[in-house]
């Protein structure tokens, strides 16, 4: 078992080292800052598309957290570049918070606030400090918690809103809702608050961020987490009612492990509902999901199953079932995440010089045509599956 762990280990280190890094690490615009918003599937830059707030933050994440595990000085640099793009471009000095989107040179294209956008801004500003001890930027995590808190919060639900205009006046949820419904609460939301107040309380054990994750693992489990199914709902209306008969697999799995993270930085790791919850979700989605070579079915809506194989999903299961191998010692779970890098190297890796993963394959393993890099494809679910993987068996 020990030679296995040491051979996946080392695989998948080089592979986040030689393939994923070097993608996103030529991105970088020395010219108007920041990283390049787009790539499409051809594998050709465009220099002039936009550049979002939640990309960016997860670029920041990104390189932080290669700075932290490696200590090498092009990952700093390039974690700097980060996080001055996103304080001189994306951060509201007027009316705080991080803006949805700016044009290639940092002008505001879309100054709508989500608490999702805020929450990722936490996690990277949290990873940055973290790596880099840069006091001013856990101040502006401090500065975006309290806004989320004061904003964000709906302290008579419980719930994280979600979509705010610039001036934070409450507006349709029309950027984090999909399937065709228009939710006021979402499973999505809420798991990414609890990620970034995680990582916020490993640099900054304030009592506020500890009360703040203790009350989000209880909305999460009673209010999201269905104890009949085992599944996570994920969207729903004011009165925490789900709109929807939809499985999201890859954020049930996802959100396994983010909770159990949690639970640690809290001391929890042994709380009897939580943790039954942690493991739990995690044989469900193994029974419920994933296919004979391994790989996760995207989602599951009514009778309708969207047999998708997405890069993200791939990529948080491995994470989500090897922290379950942790939890329960159960080889079924280190298996699983063997094939799934087996499929992952097979079919989801872009195989062409100066490629990076595809957005998707089918069932087949025929690959999409979207983007390689855009709003929501960056360094950020592929690197954070390789650094956590990394760790944990090292």
């Amino acid at each position: 078992m020990s030679h296995k762990m040491n051979q996946l280990q080392t695989e998948i280190a080089e592979h986040w080292k030689t393939k994923i890094m070097p993608f996103w690490s030529k991105l970088k615009d020395e010219d108007h800052g920041g990283f390049y918003g787009w790539v499409g599937n051809d594998l050709q830059i465009n220099h002039q598309a936009p550049k979002g707030g939640i990309a960016t933050a997860r670029q920041l994440w990104s390189f932080s957290a290669a700075y932290r595990v490696t200590g090498e000085d092009i990952w700093r640099e390039h974690a700097e570049h980060a996080y001055r793009f996103l304080t001189g471009h994306l951060m509201d000095r007027e009316h705080g918070g991080l803006y949805w989107m700016v044009d290639a040179t940092g002008e505001a294209l879309d100054t709508s606030k989500h608490v999702y956008t805020q929450s990722f801004g936490i996690y990277a500003l949290s990873e940055y400090y973290r790596a880099t001890h840069d006091a001013s930027a856990l101040d502006l995590a401090k500065t975006l918690f309290a806004l989320i808190e004061s904003k964000g919060f709906n302290t008579e639900a419980p719930a994280y809103k979600e979509q705010f205009d610039r001036f934070w006046n409450e507006q349709p949820n029309e950027m984090l809702s999909e399937n065709g419904v228009i939710a006021d609460y979402t499973m999505n939301t809420h798991i990414h608050v609890l990620e970034a107040y995680t990582t916020l309380y490993r640099v900054w054990p304030d009592p506020q961020v500890k009360a703040s994750l203790e009350r989000l693992l209880g909305i999460l489990y009673e209010r999201v987490y269905d104890k009949n199914t085992r599944f996570l709902g994920v969207f729903f209306n004011k009165k925490w009612e789900s709109i929807i008969d939809l499985r999201s697999f890859g954020h049930d799995i996802e959100a396994s492990w983010l909770i159990d993270d949690a639970l640690k930085v809290l001391g929890l790791e042994h709380h009897p509902q939580y943790a039954a919850m942690v493991t739990d979700i995690a044989y469900n989605i193994l029974s419920a999901a994933v296919q004979a070579d391994g790989s996760l079915m995207n989602e599951q809506e009514g009778n309708h199953v969207d047999t998708t194989r997405i890069w993200w999903v791939q990529a948080e299961a491995m994470v989500g079932f090897y922290n379950a191998y942790q939890r329960t010692g159960d080889s079924k779970f280190l298996e699983t995440v063997e094939q799934l890098w087996n499929y992952t190297q097979t079919h989801i890796v872009d195989s062409r010089p100066g490629g990076e993963w595809y957005w998707a394959v089918d069932e087949n393993g025929t690959p999409d045509h979207h983007e390689m890099a855009g709003p929501w494809k960056c360094p950020y679910h592929n690197s954070r599956f390789c650094i956590e993987l990394m760790e944990r068996m090292g």
